[in-house]
C-alpha cells in the first residue's frame, strides 16, 4: 500500500496557516480598538470605548460605576431623570447607527437589567398619549415649557416592550388608544425594554427625547434632529455629546460652549 509522506507535513502548514491569520486578525481587531479610544480621546464629550466594554462586561460593580441614579430633579433643573442607568447614547451623538448628519435626538439610558425591570417614570407634570399602534412607546404633552414659558413641549418615551413587541411594558393604566391623561411628575409609567421595531438587536434602554411642537397643538417628526431640545439643562446634567462624563450628575454647569444644538436650541 503506497503511503503519503508529504500528510503531515501539510497538516502542520495549514496549522500553521491558520495561526497567522488569526493573528493578522487579532492586529486588526487591536488597531480598530486604538483608533476608537484615540477618538474617543480627541473627543471627550463621547463615552469611551472602555466604558462600553465595561457595560458589556456585565461586571455589576463596572457597571455600578457608569450609572446615574438621580431620584429628584437636580437642583435648579425641572426634570427629574425618567429612569436609572448608564446614559451611553448621549444628545447630537453621531455614533452609528446615527452619523454625523443624522444625529441622536435624545437619550438613551441602558439598564443593568432584564426587560421589564427597570422602572420608567414621568420627568415632568403633563398629559400622557399613547397612540393606538404604538408597541413601546409614549409622549406626554408639556403646555408650558419650564424654560421657555409659552412654549409646548412634548417628551417622549420609547423601547418599552420586549424583543417581538408582543409583551409591552407600559403600565396598565396607559393601554393603547391613551389619549391626554394628566399624569404628575414622577409617576410610573411602566419599565425599559429592548424592543428596537426592526430586526436590529438592541440592548435594553429607555429612548428619551424632548419633542417641539408644530405650532397647532401636535408633535413634530422626533426622527429630526432639529425637531428636538438638549435635555442637559432640564435635567440639570451634562448629557450634551460635546460636554457629557462618563456617568452624568447634577451640575450647576450642564452645557458646554462645544455643546451640539438642534434649531430647537438647549
Amino acid at each position: 500500500m503506497a503511503t503519503n509522506d508529504y500528510s503531515p507535513f501539510r497538516k502542520n502548514r495549514k496549522r500553521r496557516t491558520i495561526i497567522l491569520i488569526g493573528l493578522a486578525l487579532l492586529a486588526i481587531i487591536a488597531g480598530v480598538i486604538a483608533f476608537l479610544r484615540s477618538r474617543a480621546g480627541e473627543e471627550p464629550g463621547i463615552t469611551s470605548i472602555s466604558d462600553t466594554a465595561k457595560w458589556v462586561s456585565g461586571d455589576e460593580e463596572a457597571r455600578r460605576e457608569l450609572m446615574t441614579i438621580q431620584r429628584e430633579p437636580c437642583p435648579g433643573a425641572p426634570f427629574l431623570l425618567p429612569a436609572d442607568g448608564w446614559i451611553g447614547l448621549l444628545y447630537g451623538d453621531p455614533r452609528g447607527p446615527y452619523s454625523e448628519n443624522h444625529r441622536h435626538q435624545g437619550i438613551d439610558i441602558f439598564s443593568p437589567t432584564d426587560p421589564g425591570v427597570t422602572p420608567v417614570y414621568a420627568a415632568y407634570d403633563g398629559y400622557l398619549t399613547r397612540e393606538e399602534h404604538w408597541k413601546s412607546a409614549l409622549i406626554i404633552r408639556v403646555p408650558d415649557d419650564p424654560l421657555s414659558p409659552g412654549r409646548q413641549i412634548w417628551l417622549y418615551y420609547t423601547h418599552m416592550a420586549d424583543k417581538s413587541g408582543e409583551n409591552d411594558f407600559i403600565d396598565d393604566a396607559f393601554p393603547p388608544g391613551t389619549c391626554e391623561v394628566f399624569v404628575s411628575q414622577g409617576t410610573l409609567l411602566g419599565y425599559t425594554g429592548d424592543y428596537s421595531g426592526s430586526a436590529r438587536t438592541i440592548w435594553v434602554h429607555l429612548h428619551f427625547s424632548i419633542v417641539l411642537d408644530d405650532g397647532y397643538g401636535q408633535y413634530t417628526n422626533e426622527l429630526e434632529f432639529d425637531n428636538t431640545v438638549d435635555p442637559s439643562r432640564y435635567l440639570g446634567m451634562a448629557v450634551n455629546v460635546a460636554c457629557a462624563p462618563s456617568a452624568p450628575a447634577c451640575t450647576t454647569t450642564p452645557l458646554c460652549g462645544e455643546a451640539i444644538l438642534s434649531d430647537g436650541g438647549g
